[in-house]
């Protein structure tokens, strides 16, 4: 692959040992991601692993209704097909793409057959990311429950900003309240009082995070659990 893209941008990969990671570099495909591709369909056939470097991967649940609510997010720090990895059956959930960016990605087939196989650095790594994501989803779940609209909202802008290293990205209020699974109305309202207080500017679907520390006084603490869970997860390795 071309010495332009950073294996190391992806923090599983960037666990691996280079001996093992050359290898696989190999086989890696450097791809960009619009907002809204699905990269696939709960129940569906899951053709490529993908190890994001700026794009943000939301999986989604369907409640039926054409009501899709987010049980997690993949950035950086992860990657999306875990059920090839599992050895498990299709997916029982859809991947699309939550903020665009680029990613590498690696056929199904040759990572199941080819990368899996192997007892490496690899396997660890995923393992590890694996173990932050069950942390990120009890806590997701508990959060819908016991906190608030504002709380969440925080939370999940913070979460992003931290995923695309940037305080500005591209956020239509729709598909942040489809990822928080409550009305456009509901959303506005907060994003409103939040700017009001300082903490970030919302202008034409562009969301700035103009105070992190105002803002993290809005979030929950689900935001600093979810962030140690995977700022932990891969010490010791690469």
């Amino acid at each position: 692959m071309t010495t332009e893209i950073d294996v190391r941008g992806n923090q599983v990969l960037a666990a691996v040992p280079p001996s093992e990671l050359n290898r696989l570099a190999e086989h890696l495909e450097p791809v960009t991601l619009k907002v809204g591709d699905v990269l696939y369909e709960a129940g569906g056939n899951v053709s490529h692993v993908y190890f994001p470097l700026t794009a943000v991967l939301s999986l989604l649940t369907d409640l039926g209704g054409r009501q899709l609510v987010e049980v997690a997010t993949v950035g950086d720090e992860g990657m999306a097909g875990l059920s090839v990895f599992l050895g498990a059956g299709p997916p029982t959930e859809r991947a699309s793409v939550q903020i665009a960016g680029a990613a590498l990605r690696i056929s199904a087939e040759q990572f199941r057959n080819d990368v899996v196989v192997l007892d490496g650095g690899l396997q660890t790594a995923i393992q590890r990311y694996v173990q932050a994501v069950f942390t990120m989803m009890a806590r997701n779940s508990a959060c819908n429950r016991a906190h608030n609209i504002r709380q969440r909202c925080a939370r999940w802008l913070l979460m992003t900003a931290d995923r695309v290293h940037s305080d500005s990205f591209d956020l239509t209020q729709e598909f942040l309240a489809q990822m928080l699974g409550v009305r456009r109305a509901s959303v506005s309202e907060v994003a409103t009082a939040l700017a009001a207080d300082g903490c970030i500017r919302y202008s034409r679907g562009t969301i700035d995070v103009t105070d992190h520390e105002r803002l993290r006084g809005h979030a929950c603490s689900c935001y600093a659990v979810i962030r140690e869970a995977f700022s932990v997860a891969y010490q010791g390795l690469g």
